[in-house]
């Protein structure tokens, strides 16, 4: 069957400073066992969808340097954009692609989540299969408020 692949595809709330976005996408540059396949960024949604694949480790390593470079790069106090969002990253969902399962993709997810929790000190909501209870299944309960109401909801 091979080894495992997975998927991965982070939003990230900056579409139209190049600068900022090339400083993002070079942070996954280098980890062996992930390789960047895409990433499009819209000025209207000011929104950035990285797409990835690769070993499930690997991965998840890119992943948390995307998501650190987004902390340091993106200043959401100053965000304007047609999307709903939650953060300097919005969304960073894992998808099995062969030889995982969508329960281990959601475990991957979760140890992210705790990762960046911890080391970065953001707040995390996981939705869909990584959801903590059913009232966190479907993305758009989370997004309501956006990122101006999230004070409210910590």
């Amino acid at each position: 069957m091979g080894r495992a692949l997975v998927e991965c595809v982070p939003n990230f709330s900056e579409g139209r400073d190049a600068e900022v976005i090339k400083a993002i996408l070079d942070s996954v540059s280098g980890i062996s066992g992930c390789h960047l396949l895409s990433a499009e960024s819209d000025a209207d949604y000011n929104r950035t969808v990285v797409t990835m694949a690769g070993e499930p480790e690997a991965v998840g390593k890119a992943a948390f340097r995307l998501i650190s470079a987004a902390k340091e790069h993106i200043d959401m106090r100053n965000h304007s954009g047609e999307h709903p969002r939650l953060g300097a990253v919005d969304v960073c969902p894992f998808i099995p692609l062969r030889g995982i399962t969508m329960e281990e993709c959601a475990n991957l997810a979760i140890s992210l989540g705790q990762r960046v929790s911890h080391e970065l000190g953001l707040p995390i909501y996981h939705y869909g299969a990584a959801a903590s209870d059913e009232a966190r299944l479907m993305l758009s309960t989370l997004r309501k408020g956006e990122y101006e109401g999230l004070q409210a909801r910590l």
